[in-house]
């Protein structure tokens, strides 16, 4: 196009020659885009750069650009990481991290609306999309509301098992989403480098009856997962 910068010329020519790759392939070298397209190593870093803010790449220091994985576009409807993944196409999965009843402490209990002293089922799990980390996710419930849920198959939906063997339908939940900087653990487990951008997401989830059920935090990570909403201005 007339009057287009160079490095936006590249940037959708890289495009279209990353369209049907697989996640994780591996684009050549900033020497051979440089010498393959006629351009300065500059304009190729600043195509990159642009690739790299919409998510269409990834950097790994030492190893080169990468194709990235699609980004998970969440709604504000109260979904599950499974439903989230399904209808996506994305074969959701868990990795079980641990699974114990605590003291609830005095955070957890404000949010459940019991005591600080009363017992929670912590269940820790790592949930990955296609085999891919995507999440880290801690679930914190009332020990009292859902018996023996430590010695159960956490592989799955936990929505659905409280559902089908606890009968505790969740139906609404309170969410802060606040932008964090993953430490070592959180990078290892995700499969980022440390220091990468997260998304933390608190949520507590309320039944029918608007009683506190679970106290979930859940970090996801931020090049693969964005909350995406409808705003709409009011009429005067």
């Amino acid at each position: 196009m007339a009057g287009q910068a160079k490095h936006e010329e590249l940037r959708q020519a890289l495009l279209a020659a990353m369209a049907g790759s697989p996640p994780h392939t591996p684009l050549p070298t900033e020497r051979e885009i440089s010498a393959r397209h006629g351009v300065s190593r500059n304009t190729v870093r600043q195509a990159l750069d642009a690739l790299e803010a919409a998510g269409s790449v990834y950097r790994v220091q030492g190893a080169g650009t990468f194709v990235a994985p699609s980004v998970v576009s969440k709604s504000l409807s109260l979904t599950s990481f499974s439903e989230d993944m399904r209808a996506r196409d994305l074969e959701p999965a868990s990795r079980l991290l641990a699974a114990q009843t605590v003291r609830a402490g005095r955070r957890i209990a404000e949010q459940l609306g019991i005591a600080p002293d009363d017992e929670v089922v912590r269940v820790s799990r790592l949930r990955l999309a296609d085999g891919s980390p995507m999440c880290l996710e801690n679930v914190h419930l009332p020990a009292a509301r859902v018996p023996g849920l430590a010695e159960e198959d956490l592989s799955g939906s936990l929505y659905d098992l409280l559902t089908e063997r606890y009968r505790l339908d969740i139906r609404s939940a309170e969410q802060i989403v606040r932008a964090v900087d993953l430490d070592e653990t959180e990078s290892a487990l995700l499969g980022v480098p440390p220091g990468s951008a997260g998304l933390r997401v608190r949520r507590v989830g309320l039944d029918r009856r608007e009683s506190p059920v679970e106290a979930t935090t859940t970090i996801y990570r931020a090049d693969r997962y964005d909350i995406r909403f409808t705003v709409r201005r009011s009429q005067p």
